[in-house]
């Protein structure tokens, strides 16, 4: 019996949509539930044990951003892709701001689909020990356990805020981080929780990094959605 690739929830108000879906991802190794609304999502959540979720932003009821709202409270890990017809900005930011990991316009290519899915459960499924070896993007060395930033060879230091940005940054290289996740992950107390704070702390490690502002080789700056890490 081949082995099963994942768990995955779609979310869809679409019944041939959810169909269409399921009988593609189940014939390549998937294990799919189904659900019609963000309601029946939450409840499926706690029953069973998912590694993804394909949620479509627009549906009756409270919708796909507030679903994705609500699975993060309950869920922090859980990788969500949206999925919509739609492509603005405006969604795009709603969509990762709400916490989506992915976000992937109708009509796609299965095959696109299907690599983000497992893509998305490889990391979920990955032992949080293995995001603590030495990171090397380019010329830039990081290393969280001896929070060890280094270019060319040479120690920069970092203060432990500017630190932990750029762990979270290198540790996802080439996917936005949005302004709520890094608020979050620095534990900033609520007087300043604010962009300008990131963008100060974002300037300061461009500053270090030796980072042309106006065309960064590392720290890239995503709309208003957040900051990413360039792969290179």
């Amino acid at each position: 019996m081949d082995e099963l690739q994942g768990r995955v929830l779609i979310v869809e108000d679409d019944a041939s949509q959810r169909r269409s879906l399921r009988a593609t991802l189940g014939i390549l190794g998937f294990d799919v539930g189904e659900a019609a609304n963000g309601e029946d999502a939450l409840l499926r959540l706690h029953m069973v044990d998912y590694d993804a979720v394909l949620l479509d932003i627009n549906m009756p009821g409270f919708g796909g951003i507030e679903t994705c709202l609500r699975i993060r409270r309950t869920f922090a890990r859980l990788p969500v892709l949206m999925l919509t017809v739609r492509e603005s900005e405006d969604d795009t930011v709603q969509a990762f701001e709400a916490g989506a990991d992915d976000y992937v316009t109708k009509p796609f290519r299965i095959r696109e689909l299907t690599a983000r899915v497992s893509n998305a459960i490889r990391r979920y499924r990955a032992p949080e020990g293995l995001s603590e070896v030495p990171i090397t993007i380019g010329d830039v060395t990081l290393d969280p356990d001896r929070r060890r930033l280094e270019k060319s060879g040479i120690e920069i230091r970092l203060t432990p805020h500017e630190f932990d940005i750029l762990r979270l940054l290198m540790m996802n290289a080439g996917r936005p981080i949005t302004h709520a996740r890094l608020h979050i992950a620095l534990h900033l107390p609520g007087e300043i929780a604010n962009r300008r704070y990131l963008r100060v702390l974002i300037g300061q490690l461009r500053k270090k990094l030796n980072d042309n502002y106006a065309d960064p080789t590392y720290i890239l700056t995503d709309g208003y959605i957040g900051y990413r890490f360039r792969t290179q």
